[in-house]
C-alpha cells in the first residue's frame, strides 16, 4: 500500500505524457503511410513499400549531406570545446567580473536561430558587411555566397560564437565545484599550472563536459535555420546538411514519399544518438558515484 501511495503522483503527470505522446504518434504515424505510398494527388496512391526506403539509402546527395555533416559537427567539437574550457578557465571566480562574464557570455544564447543566420549575413557580406568588407578591403577576397571555402569559414565562426558560451558555461560550473582545498593541497605541494588542470580541474569537470560535448555534437548535428538563412545550402550543395536536403526535397521538390521516407531514416539517427547520449550520461554518473 505504501509503495502505491508514493506512485500516485504519477497519475497528475499521466494526462500531460498522454497528450503529449497523442500528438507525436499522429504526425508520425502520418510520415509512415506517406513513406509506404506514391502519392498522386488526393484519394490517388499506390502502395510501394519499402520501395522510397531504398531509394533515400541509395540516393548519393544524401549520403554527401550525411559526410558534410559529420565534418560539420566534428569541426565544431573540436574547436568549440577546447576553447570553452579556456575561456572558463579565465573568467574570474568571485565579484562582480564573475557576474559580467556570467551574462556577457549568456547573451548569444538568448538570440533566436533565424536571428543568428541574419545577423551573420548582413555582417559577412562583402559589399556593406563590417566583417566581409572590411576583410575585401584588405585586398582579401571573401563572399560566402560565392566560394564554398569562405562559406564554411563563415559557417563556423557563427557557430562558435553562438554556441562557445554554453560549453564555457557549463566548464564554468564545474570548476567552480571543485572544492578548494584540492588546489590548497596542489599549492602545498608546488604543483604547476598545468598539473592542476592536468590532475584536478580536467577528471573534476569530466561529467559536464561529456554533457557539453554531446549536446553540442547533436545540436549541431541538428542545425537547420542558421545555414539556411546565411547560405541557403549553398553556394550549390556545399553547406546542405541532412536537414536542408530534407526540406529541399519536401517542399522544394514535394516528393512526399522519399520525403517521408528520408525523415524516418533520420529520426532513427537521431534516435540512436539520443540513447548513446543517455547510455554515455548514465555511465559517467555510475562512475563518478
Amino acid at each position: 500500500m505504501d509503495k502505491w501511495e508514493d506512485n500516485r503522483a504519477w497519475f497528475l503527470v499521466l494526462p500531460v505524457f498522454i497528450i503529449v505522446a497523442f500528438s507525436a504518434i499522429i504526425p508520425l504515424m502520418t510520415v509512415v503511410n506517406y513513406s509506404l505510398q506514391d502519392i498522386f494527388g488526393p484519394g490517388q496512391r499506390v502502395f510501394v513499400g519499402v520501395e522510397w526506403f531504398k531509394e533515400v539509402l541509395s540516393d548519393k546527395r544524401l549520403h554527401e549531406a550525411l559526410v558534410r555533416q559529420f565534418i560539420f559537427s566534428g569541426l565544431v567539437l573540436l574547436i568549440e570545446m577546447p576553447l570553452g574550457i579556456i575561456i572558463a578557465l579565465m573568467m574570474p571566480k568571485k565579484g562582480w567580473g564573475a557576474s559580467l562574464s556570467l551574462v556577457m557570455l549568456a547573451l548569444p544564447l538568448l538570440i533566436p536561430w533565424n536571428v543568428i543566420g541574419t545577423i551573420w549575413m548582413i555582417f559577412t557580406r562583402p559589399d556593406i558587411g563590417l566583417f566581409g568588407a572590411g576583410i575585401n578591403a584588405l585586398g582579401i577576397a571573401f563572399d560566402h555566397t560565392a566560394s564554398p571555402s569562405d562559406a564554411w569559414v563563415t559557417l563556423m565562426l557563427m557557430e562558435v560564437w553562438h554556441w562557445t558560451p554554453l560549453v564555457a558555461l557549463l566548464a564554468y560550473a564545474g570548476l567552480r565545484a571543485i572544492p578548494e582545498a584540492y588546489f590548497q593541497a596542489a599549492r602545498i605541494d608546488g604543483a604547476s599550472a598545468w598539473a592542476i588542470f592536468k590532475y584536478i580541474q580536467l577528471p573534476k569537470m569530466r561529467g559536464v563536459l561529456t554533457i557539453a560535448l554531446l549536446l553540442r555534437f547533436m545540436d549541431s548535428f541538428l542545425i537547420y535555420a542558421e545555414p539556411f538563412v546565411l547560405t541557403g545550402g549553398g553556394p550549390g550543395n556545399t553547406t546542405t546538411f541532412l536537414s536542408i536536403y530534407l526540406v529541399k526535397v519536401a517542399v522544394g521538390q514535394f516528393d512526399l514519399g522519399p520525403a517521408a521516407a528520408f525523415s524516418i531514416i533520420y529520426f532513427l539517427i537521431i534516435l540512436l544518438l539520443s540513447w548513446l547520449f543517455y547510455q554515455v550520461l548514465q555511465n559517467v554518473g555510475k562512475g563518478e558515484a
